[in-house]
């Protein structure tokens, strides 16, 4: 087995799915990189985000992307993706069922 294929055996399943259809490998980097982003971004806005001013929003969304660029390096060999989607889903899950508990109590007043 050479070198090559060891790595892509390691990868988990995300990354090897990007670097196995996409056509060269920079291209993958920079898909996986961007899915990281995405997916951070939607955790952050279901979980954590408030009402900011502009600037400050600005300020967090640049700390989010120089983040994700360390969490790609990592979801090579790591469930970071698979961690992201987990996330979001729970917190999914949280908004939907505190939006059926507000209207079951504005409906019950």
């Amino acid at each position: 087995m050479n070198e090559q294929q060891f790595v892509y055996d390691k990868m988990y399943p995300t990354a090897r799915v990007l670097y196995e259809f996409l056509p060269n490998y920079n291209m993958a980097g920079y898909a996986l990189y961007l899915v990281i982003f995405l997916l951070s971004v939607l955790v952050y806005k279901l979980g954590f985000a408030k009402k900011l001013r502009l600037s400050q929003n600005i300020v967090i969304y640049i700390f989010l992307l120089l983040g994700c660029l360390m969490l790609t390096f990592l979801a090579f060999f790591l469930p970071v993706v698979e961690g992201l989607i987990v996330a979001a889903m729970i917190l999914i899950l949280y908004k939907i069922r505190l939006h059926n508990e507000k209207k079951r109590s504005a409906s019950a007043s």
